[in-house]
């Protein structure tokens, strides 16, 4: 068998995405980061419009009913757009707040949040982060505490992409004891009285979308809005985390792609001491190392979608994949701003942008400690 499986449907699929992010999104990339935000609604309706707001998910909902192979091509192919904020904007939406949806909900659920998600007439969000917990989700304090068939939502979160305009937060809540076992989620939408979007966090990089501090002050929802059991919330977590973390993975690979293709078209062009930059072979040797831990990336990554495929646990592939194209990206941007010099430091380059947006990829959802934490665990090197 060929590997990775990829087919001429997959190629279709994938002009499909390079020519709508090449057409809607590269153009403004630079525009949408200094403004600070993007036409998320506009373009969220023109991709359900081809398709590609439910490639995995279910034809009953709305979905393509594809596998995680046409995923994988599809997430790649944003990387074209050359945006990190608005790419990561699109994967909350896609692969952060609607696959636990799809998974666990019920039909009412899914017909209420996950088909006018698919078709782009809500916007969704996932809340876990708070102002005190991060990595430790055990940690979380925001409560949901029952008032008849209502549960009334008290507490914060923060760093959360897309909360300033989602029209609901999958939200993990504090329904019983301290400690994991008293988690659960509930779909929260945001016309909820009570919820209230603070300021909008001014960070490094993925400018072009929000990280908003959200507060939730005696929020009334139904108690049907709970999602899966109660009390069973981390554990969907941690499973929903699969998926959201092997998509940074490929999104973060297809990235030092273009990075590096860029610094080479670059490097053709631009000459030093009467010869291009590009046939300087401290250069030449830089970027074949990069281009072998790029490939080793890309197959780690396609170990990892194998497996999750086939509906075999990915847990240590995951977290491999995270750690390792998480941790190269940081040196394939360091050197690709590096081979562009003084223009390299300027706004007029795309590295500029890469640079910055790349360095949540060790950070945002789970650490690399966390991710090194993962695989010794899994693989028992320990004991």
């Amino acid at each position: 068998m060929t590997f990775p499986p990829f087919t001429e449907e997959h190629a279709l699929l994938r002009k499909t995405v390079r020519d709508f992010v090449q057409r809607e999104i590269h153009p403004h990339r630079k525009e949408w980061d200094d403004a600070g935000e993007w036409p998320a609604r506009e373009l969220f309706k023109k991709m359900a419009d081809l398709g590609l707001l439910g490639i995995r998910f279910d034809p009953r909902w709305g979905g393509a009913g594809l596998d995680w192979w046409a995923h994988a091509a599809f997430v790649e192919e944003l990387a074209h757009g050359r945006n990190g904020g608005v790419s990561m904007s699109i994967l909350v939406h896609t692969d952060i707040s609607t696959p636990v949806i799809h998974e666990i909900g019920t039909d009412a659920q899914r017909e209420e949040f996950l088909r006018p998600a698919i078709a782009a007439d809500r916007v969704g969000a996932l809340g876990i982060t708070e102002p005190g917990c991060g990595s430790d989700v055990a940690a979380l304090t925001t409560t949901a505490r029952r008032d008849g068939d209502v549960s009334v939502i008290n507490g914060a979160k923060t760093f959360i992409t897309n909360g300033a305009f989602a029209d609901f937060i999958v939200l993990a809540v504090r329904t019983g004891e301290a400690g994991h076992g008293g988690i659960s989620l509930v779909l929260f939408p945001t016309d909820t009285p009570g919820f209230t979007v603070g300021k909008k966090l001014d960070k490094l990089g993925t400018r072009s979308v929000d990280s908003s501090l959200l507060h939730f002050d005696d929020c009334r929802i139904p108690r049907r809005y709970l999602l899966g059991e109660e009390n069973m919330g981390f554990i969907y977590i941690m499973q929903n985390f699969q998926g959201e973390r092997l998509v940074a993975a490929l999104m973060c690979t297809s990235g030092m792609e273009v990075q590096l293709g860029d610094a080479i078209e670059y490097g053709k062009s631009r000459r030093a001491f009467n010869k291009p930059i590009v046939a300087y072979q401290v250069w030449r040797h830089r970027f074949a190392e990069h281009i072998t831990g790029i490939r080793a990336a890309k197959m780690l990554n396609y170990h990892a979608v194998d497996k999750i495929n086939a509906g075999d646990d990915a847990q240590v592939e995951i977290s491999m994949a995270k750690l390792f194209a998480g941790d190269l990206a940081q040196k394939v941007a360091y050197d690709c701003l590096q081979f562009h010099g003084g223009y390299g430091f300027t706004e007029e380059y795309d590295i500029a942008r890469a640079y910055r947006d790349v360095r949540l990829m060790p950070i945002g959802g789970g650490t690399s400690e966390v991710m090194k934490e993962i695989i010794i665990k899994w693989t028992g090197l320990l004991g």
